[in-house]
């Protein structure tokens, strides 16, 4: 029986584009960027970096992200991170757990909050006071949903109540809760007139109709989906985002627990019922649908001061069950009389009628997200915008041309190496911030630039695909590749270019099919590929 040998005369390894047009990271970079940091976080890393795409800092966390991510002025970073819940609380972007680090990466506290009956989800903000808002769920019975006047054909087994914490973090990992709120305390309905919340929904717009279904499924627990709270120090009040309702709501932070539970005290003298609430006038019987301006938005929160549009309100209006699939930014200025002191005028939906400012694309179904997604107003006027589902981020100065543009790479299954298609890829994010060079946090800090996120994995691939070995059963003819990395292809051509042998997903290829010679064998790898010539004799 005859036997061959292969003999690896030399290796190299190459991308497989070769074009010049960048498809993840930096797209653009102008001089009309706001110079600056964005700081955004994906499965277990946090990433902040420059403009040029290029890391200064870098976290590590053992869990996945949570959601929400802050980067804090003495540089530390506040982190919400997904742990699995013990009971069957199911809402899409929950956590359970918060963690802080300091800016070389050290956990120095750590904090969960989930159990069978509460989870913590999506959102946190962190105080001045040293304190954390943490945005919660917890878990209503059946019967306390049907004592709360939910129609029970409108009730599973459950129903979710969202809930705001203030945390004062004790030690390493505690934290003592020293205010909260609970939405199920400031519900109204006209179902069932032997409930003490009943009443007529259309006189009492500071309160919740329990029985709004809005985007919500029929027998959905998570009916409403709260994914953001933000609050302003100035006013001490907290807007909350509920997605399926397509509604923002203001409310007192001045009050005590027991004040936050009723209609009375507070600053504003209204306990913890809503001072403002915009985007669908038909959640409190004060419209039609073609009243509704948001639809499934996130990140609703106030304008910094002394930024352009200042105490304003900026949201990304995604676009969710609206007829065309396009998304803006809407910038809404609520009526008062006062600061925080909210007009409204009975027998009417709140103030605006539309949003003072609206930015969409010029073909407005080239910019669209579902799901997720934020809008910021920064120092210099520019605005910097997430689209979420996409990894998309990208800067339009006060005339809307696009200034930066950036396509995160780090995906759910690996990280993008230039080349690669991330319009296929799970690179989502929930959420981006970019913070002015300026900023307190880089004080005295090491801003040296590093790799970016896909030449670091780039590297990481060669020098893997560069040790790489094999060996040949010479009674099969099986050529077998060793490495870490996951082959995805393994081509073979003659000298003339002609493909003569090719195996996906293996890690091994049979040779049994062509004859002695000199070959080129292509094997790729996570979008790159390395070229070896063989002989088979």
């Amino acid at each position: 029986m005859k036997h061959y040998k292969i003999i690896f005369l030399f290796s190299f390894i190459l991308t497989i584009s070769v074009s010049g047009q960048n498809t993840i990271g930096v797209l653009s970079n102008s001089v009309g960027s706001l110079d600056g940091y964005t700081l955004f976080t994906a499965q277990k890393e946090t990433y902040l970096i420059n403009n040029c795409g290029e890391i200064v800092n870098q976290w590590t966390s053992n869990y996945n992200s949570g959601r929400a991510v802050y980067l804090l002025a003495n540089g530390n970073l506040l982190r919400a991170a997904n742990i699995p819940n013990p009971g069957k609380i199911k809402i899409k972007g929950f956590g359970g757990r918060i963690e802080l680090f300091n800016w070389g990466g050290d956990l120095i506290w750590e904090y969960e909050y989930s159990t069978t009956n509460v989870t913590q989800h999506h959102d946190i903000f962190p105080m001045a006071n040293g304190n954390i808002l943490m945005l919660a769920a917890s878990i209503l019975t059946y019967e306390e949903a049907i004592q709360l006047g939910r129609k029970p054909e409108y009730l599973g087994k459950e129903l979710y109540n969202e809930q705001i914490l203030e945390l004062k973090p004790v030690g390493k990992d505690g934290a003592i809760i020293v205010w909260q709120w609970d939405i199920k305390d400031h519900l109204i309905q006209d179902f069932d007139d032997t409930k003490s919340n009943f009443g007529i929904v259309s006189d009492n717009p500071q309160r919740l109709d329990i029985n709004f279904l809005g985007g919500s499924l029929i027998k959905n627990p998570n009916w409403l989906h709260a994914n953001s709270i933000q609050y302003n120090n100035h006013l001490d009040q907290i807007i909350i985002s509920i997605r399926s309702l397509s509604e923002i709501y203001i409310i007192d932070h001045s009050t005590t627990t027991a004040e936050a539970a009723s209609s009375i005290g507070g600053k504003y003298s209204k306990g913890g019922d809503f001072l403002y609430r915009w985007g669908n006038p038909v959640a409190y019987g004060q419209g039609t649908v073609d009243d509704q301006k948001l639809f499934g938005q996130h990140y609703p929160h106030w304008i910094t001061e002394g930024f352009i549009d200042a105490d304003k309100i900026i949201v990304f209006n995604n676009g969710w069950n609206r007829s065309g699939k396009f998304s803006e930014i809407d910038i809404i200025n609520p009526p008062t009389s006062s600061p925080g002191v909210y007009t409204y005028n009975t027998n009417t939906a709140y103030g605006p009628v539309n949003p003072d400012y609206i930015y969409s694309a010029p073909k407005n179904t080239d910019f669209f997200s579902p799901i997720l997604s934020s809008a910021q107003r920064l120092s210099n006027g520019n605005t910097l915008i997430c689209e979420g589902t996409s990894g998309y981020f990208f800067e339009i100065d006060q005339s809307e041309n696009i200034v930066w543009e950036y396509i995160n790479p780090a995906t759910s299954r690996k990280i993008l190496i230039p080349g690669s298609d991330s319009k296929i890829s799970a690179n989502s994010i929930f959420r981006a911030k970019k913070y002015d060079s300026e900023y307190a946090a880089f004080d005295n800090k090491t801003l040296t630039p590093k790799n970016t996120i896909e030449e670091k994995a780039l590297e990481a691939i060669k020098n893997e695909l560069s040790n790489l070995t094999s060996s040949f059963h010479k009674k099969s003819e099986i050529l077998k590749f060793e490495t870490n990395n996951k082959i995805d292809k393994i081509e073979i051509y003659n000298l003339s270019g002609q493909l003569v042998v090719k195996e996906h997903n293996s890690k091994s290829v049979n040779l049994k099919s062509i004859l002695s010679g000199l070959y080129l064998a292509k094997i790729y790898s996570n979008d790159i590929f390395i070229l070896n010539k063989i002989i088979k004799k």
